[in-house]
């Protein structure tokens, strides 16, 4: 039996999502069906589109503003390699006190908008001992540590109650990467990421624990996002940059601005990856 709060619960998330999605589609026009999602210190991207159109998130409705050094906090719809792409520069975390539904809004709106391919990037710390500082790795599955689902609540429609998490990360859009890669020389792994919620860096305790559960990196975001993307029916492709190794793998003490100066050296490698995986995409 659905509650009358159940009720409400769902028409304050469709009011939400729709009056987004409703404002941006009056300033963007016509938007991509592809869209990426910049991680801390990889907004230079969004720099590089041509045609661009932009739009703060102060002032699309219900987006809170970004508090975290490397997130500018804006939607850019444009081209890159010649090809349509709405990009996220700068995303919401658990850990500034949103809730997984406002981590999840910009995808849900994306989706609304007729987005059907979302690239996520994100920083994250390399648990694989072999992981060089800067190294790209292509994530081929995860783990949501974080305790947060997006779809907890009321169904939303258009979004399924128990989606398919067997495949989050389309093995098509990973086949492709490893061309382009391939191609392009740039050096590309691949492994589990590890969502937790932050904000705190993890112990080495709290490494090695995540090494035992199969992850290859560690970081704050990302994994969340996936779930409702999936849940709405998107392919998804996902990359972490490597910019530190994780607490207790080495003697490193860690500090986000070492991270935001690795993941801005190393991102010529990210972008030359993505502009080919964009301009392969049908």
């Amino acid at each position: 039996m659905t509650t009358t709060t159940e009720r409400d619960g769902a028409v304050t998330r469709v009011e939400t999502i729709g009056a987004a999605a409703d404002y941006l589609a009056g300033r963007l026009g016509s938007i991509p069906e592809v869209a990426i999602v910049l991680g801390s210190g990889l907004g230079r991207l969004a720099a590089r589109m041509e045609g661009a159109r932009r739009v703060s998130y102060a002032e699309i409705p219900h987006f809170p503003a970004t508090t975290v050094v490397g997130h500018q906090g804006e939607l850019v719809a444009g081209t890159l390699g010649g090809k349509p792409l709405l990009a996220q520069s700068g995303r919401f975390h658990l850990y500034e006190g949103h809730a997984a539904d406002t981590v999840a809004l910009p995808v849900r709106v994306m989706a609304q908008l007729g987005v059907r391919t979302l690239i996520l990037t994100n920083a994250a710390g390399g648990i694989r001992r072999t992981f060089s500082r800067g190294a790209l790795m292509m994530i081929a599955d995860h783990v949501n540590l974080t305790f947060r689902n997006p779809l907890t609540g009321p169904v939303i429609p258009g979004e399924e109650r128990f989606p398919d998490m067997s495949e989050p990360y389309d093995a098509a859009l990973r086949t492709v990467a490893r061309r382009v890669a391939s191609s392009r020389g740039v050096p590309l792994e691949e492994g589990v990421y590890i969502q937790v919620l932050g904000p705190s860096y993890e112990t080495p305790a709290e490494v090695r624990m995540a090494e035992r559960l199969g992850a290859d990196a560690i970081g704050m975001s990302t994994a969340v996002e996936v779930i409702a993307a999936r849940a709405r029916g998107l392919r998804c492709l996902a990359f972490s940059t490597i910019t530190n190794p994780a607490s207790g793998t080495t003697a490193e003490r860690l500090d986000h601005a070492e991270v935001m100066e690795v993941a801005a050296r190393v991102s010529g490698d990210l972008e030359r990856l993505v502009d080919g995986v964009v301009a392969a995409l049908p």
